[in-house]
């Protein structure tokens, strides 16, 4: 069950909260975020150059959009973050989104959709609720009432999605019916299957299973299509937040932690927290398509 892939700190870094990880097909580079740091990362795993650019707020998020730009989910709404010369323009907000939240996880899907969701700043009241983005509007889509969501997670086809609710240990899955969901069901219980930790980011790989990150579980873990724990990889960093495959063919996995929790006597246990790591696997993702903006 456990795989003994070889994990590389490949960006050693401090992180608060290292989330939203994914792959830059056009630039070659990874994309990330420290949401308590309002920081948008880059880095370049040829040369190892990186560098980050300061947001406007907590930023949750970062995905591929067209003309060249990003899509981010700010404290406050959406912006667009141009690589070229740095910088974030506002683009909207999300309507009814309560002031003490924020934007935390998202993915594209194979229209160039953007899925995401909110959560409680404070992690504490149940009012999270997931989105659609779709060329410059926004609805709510799938369960609400979460205080900490994470996801959405697409599959390769474009017509299953899964919620992750954080807090309740949980994962939901339901199909994708034209701009809207269908019922959302228990996917898995991780108390079961991994019970000490929290499922974080998820992320869906080729062949249409599910990989989440756990935090306070040290590992990713990889389920079947049928809610399966079929393989279990540790990082050596206790609160693991988000994985997305990249590299030349999608094998490569680049996986966020975090230190917002930890005392000095955990980094003791866990020098390496916060870090941006990668290893290899024998399963491949595939690319985000570039939101659509108009």
């Amino acid at each position: 069950m456990e795989i003994a892939a070889a994990v590389q700190q490949v960006l050693p870094l401090d992180a608060k909260l290292g989330e939203g990880v994914f792959w830059d097909a056009q630039r070659k580079v990874v994309w990330f975020v420290d949401i308590k740091r309002h920081q948008l990362w880059h880095f370049d795993p040829a040369s190892g150059s990186n560098s980050h650019a300061e947001a406007p707020g907590q930023i949750g998020w970062v995905v591929p959009a067209e003309g060249g730009l990003l899509l981010c989910g700010v404290q406050d709404g959406l912006y667009t973050f141009d690589p070229e010369n740095c910088q974030f323009a506002k683009l909207m907000d999300v309507p009814g989104e309560p002031r003490g939240n924020r934007l935390n996880d998202a993915c594209t899907d194979p229209k160039g959709r953007v899925w995401f969701g909110s959560m409680h700043d404070g992690e504490a009241d149940q009012s999270g609720y997931f989105y659609l983005f779709d060329r410059n509007s926004v609805k709510r889509v799938g369960p609400g009432g979460i205080a900490i969501t994470n996801g959405p997670a697409v599959n390769p086809a474009g017509d299953r999605i899964y919620f992750t609710d954080t807090l309740g240990k949980r994962i939901l899955a339901a199909p994708i019916e034209g701009d809207d969901v269908g019922e959302a069901q228990l996917f898995i219980d991780t108390t079961i299957s991994i019970p000490d930790a929290y499922p974080d980011g998820p992320v869906v790989d080729a062949e249409g299973y599910l990989w989440s990150a756990f935090y306070g579980g040290g590992c990713v873990a990889r389920f079947s299509p049928d809610g399966k724990l079929v393989a279990k990889v540790p990082i050596p960093a206790r609160d693991v937040t988000k994985m997305g495959f990249g590299g030349r063919d999608f094998s490569t996995v680049y996986v966020t932690t975090a230190t917002k929790n930890m005392e000095p006597k955990d980094m003791k246990s866990y020098p390496m927290a916060g870090s941006l790591f990668a290893f290899e696997s024998k399963v491949k993702g595939f690319a985000q398509a570039p939101a659509k903006l108009s």
